[in-house]
């Protein structure tokens, strides 16, 4: 389906490359200066280019339908229905990715029909920790998943003249050091605020090399920097770009 207020133009027979429409553009504003125009969009390949963090940032592979749920969501035409629809579709898709990203067993399974299947199986001890209150959102992704997964919550709040993180509540599964931790944060701006959930979990015993933040959108900025600070993190975003929809939270909660 088309974006909303998107103009559709149908073919008229004559062949156009698909790989040539590829390309996305940031409009800017009357008040932008004219450098600033039609600077096209950094995909999650030439964000790469700009930040050299190695295997451990993890981009959703990208295609049409990817671009399309990131488009409706930055567009501030969006109504709060479809925003939340697409923005749980993306969820979706970075939950099923960073399912993808923990350890499986082989194993053989007896078939209806009596043969012997080779497959894989989820390994156990795994659980979910959102950062409160935009994480949350991403909660019914990950139990649609996973349906007896647990999911541990913190809250933290950053100083608005500072930026420095400040954690209010933490509370997390009681062996959750045993545990591979799946944190949750849609939106990458800063890092601050993950920076300091992660020094949280390390204070509980996780291994950095044991969570996988999964998140949508990030800037170049915010993923340098959990990565200098934590090396071993895993960071899995659907894009790398520096303008992050920072209204996620308050359009999805309903409370711009």
């Amino acid at each position: 389906m088309p974006c909303p207020n998107q103009q559709v133009v149908r073919s008229s027979g004559v062949h156009t490359d698909h790989s040539s429409m590829k390309q996305v553009r940031f409009a800017s504003d009357n008040n932008s200066d004219s450098d600033s125009q039609d600077k096209p969009c950094e995909t999650p390949e030439n964000g790469r280019l700009h930040i050299e963090l190695g295997p451990q940032l993890k981009l959703l592979p990208l295609n049409d339908q990817v671009r399309e749920l990131q488009t409706i969501i930055r567009d501030k035409t969006t109504s709060r229905g479809d925003f939340v629809f697409c923005a749980d579709r993306l969820i979706r898709l970075v939950v099923e990715e960073g399912l993808n990203q923990l350890p499986y067993t082989e194993c053989v399974v007896t078939t209806p029909t009596g043969y012997k299947y080779e497959g894989v199986r989820f390994e156990r001890g795994n659980c979910g920790v959102s950062i409160m209150r935009s994480g949350e959102a991403m909660e019914q992704g990950l139990r649609d998943c996973c349906r007896s997964i647990r999911i541990g919550k913190i809250l933290i709040q950053s100083d608005e003249e500072t930026l420095k993180a400040k954690v209010y509540y933490a509370k997390f599964p009681p062996d959750i050091y045993r545990r591979k931790v799946l944190l949750m944060y849609p939106i990458l701006s800063s890092g601050n605020t993950v920076i300091e959930a992660v020094r949280v979990l390390i204070d509980h015993g996780v291994q950095p090399s044991h969570i996988i933040l999964l998140s949508l959108f990030s800037t170049p900025h915010g993923a340098k920097s959990i990565i200098e600070e934590f090396p071993d993190i895993t960071i899995l975003t659907t894009e790398v770009h520096s303008v992050s929809p920072i209204h996620f939270g308050q359009k999805y909660f309903g409370t711009d």
